[in-house]
């Protein structure tokens, strides 16, 4: 008897306990959401915020708010995401490179998994090999060979340390076994003229930023880095196809919140968000940048982010660098 009375003084202690946070997810939100993007406007991280953003603000009754902070390899923003406050009113998106940052950085003040939750997978930018069109080389294999060939003209465009493009690019250096200087870049904008004119032979770069260039002759599409062909470039192979087993490099990324945010507030916003990305409207014009929608539970997403630090904690350390 005494012991079935303490478990009911214990049941109703976490129950009222509990009541207040239970209350205040019911009732999220009451005032304005603020998504903070660890990037400058116009990438894909930020279209996405400001797609979705819309729709779930007008579907919750609540202004969205977006914060870009750029800087130090998305790391301001993704610090800042972290020391918020955890009650569903500042959340985050994030890309490819959260997932590598860990491996690059000493003293990050986040990390990954432990300081957020996940709230849904999004979105997945494939990567695009795309040569100097003057290289005499159509298809991975080729271009592998035409690099062995010529060890000194086999220079590799990157957006700089510790970007997808980076990891991808070293990736290949891996799996293909070829020559390669790599030469980093500041972004896609500044890479680009320098593989338009020759001066690098091959950039591994997003699909949204190389589609135009390689719909126009500019460049040539060779291979895709992700295990499905993209649907911008539907008649491009992937690199897996073309020989390189299991190769598969891409940007992804979602929406996270800070750790401790309730769980019922990140399944109203990971339902909400689900929603949102099913829109025919949202679909269009992410698709339209090249991002292909992804979707899904917070416990899918915390699987992809320890997949992926897996993987590219190994490139890292079979490539040698050196975190900062």
């Amino acid at each position: 008897m005494q012991r079935t009375a303490l478990f009911k003084i214990l049941a109703a202690t976490a129950a009222l306990a509990l009541a207040p946070t239970l209350a205040s997810a019911q009732n999220y939100p009451t005032r304005p959401i603020k998504i903070i993007v660890p990037a400058p406007p116009g990438g894909a991280i930020d279209t996405i915020a400001r797609v979705v953003g819309d729709k779930i603000g007008a579907s919750m009754g609540q202004a969205v708010v977006v914060d870009n902070r750029p800087g130090a390899s998305n790391n301001l923003g993704t610090d800042a995401l972290a020391k918020a406050a955890p009650d569903g009113y500042t959340i985050g998106i994030v890309g490819g490179s959260h997932n590598i940052n860990k491996f690059l950085f000493k003293h990050l003040g986040w990390d990954p998994e432990k300081s957020f939750e996940p709230i849904v997978y999004t979105h997945e930018v494939p990567l695009v090999f795309a040569i100097y069109p003057q290289i005499p080389a159509k298809t991975l294999p080729e271009f592998v060979a035409w690099m062995k060939a010529n060890p000194n003209e086999a220079k590799v465009a990157t957006s700089g340390r510790g970007s997808a493009q980076e990891m991808a690019a070293e990736m290949f250096r891996m799996a293909s076994g070829a020559p390669m200087l790599l030469v980093p870049y500041k972004g896609s904008s500044a890479a680009h003229p320098d593989l338009l004119a020759g001066r690098t032979a091959l950039y591994i770069d997003t699909i949204s930023a190389i589609q135009a260039q390689a719909k126009a002759g500019n460049v040539r599409a060779i291979a895709v880095s992700t295990r499905k062909r993209s649907m911008s470039l539907p008649d491009v192979p992937t690199a897996s196809e073309q020989g390189l087993k299991d190769y598969d490099a891409n940007t992804n990324g979602g929406f996270l919140a800070p750790a401790g945010t309730p769980k019922a507030i990140v399944a109203k916003l990971n339902a909400e968000i689900n929603a949102a990305l099913k829109l025919p409207d949202v679909r269009a014009k992410l698709e339209a940048a090249g991002i292909e929608v992804q979707g899904g539970t917070p416990q899918e997403y915390a699987a992809l982010i320890k997949s992926d630090l897996a993987k590219w904690g190994k490139v890292v350390k079979e490539a040698g660098i050196q975190p900062d």
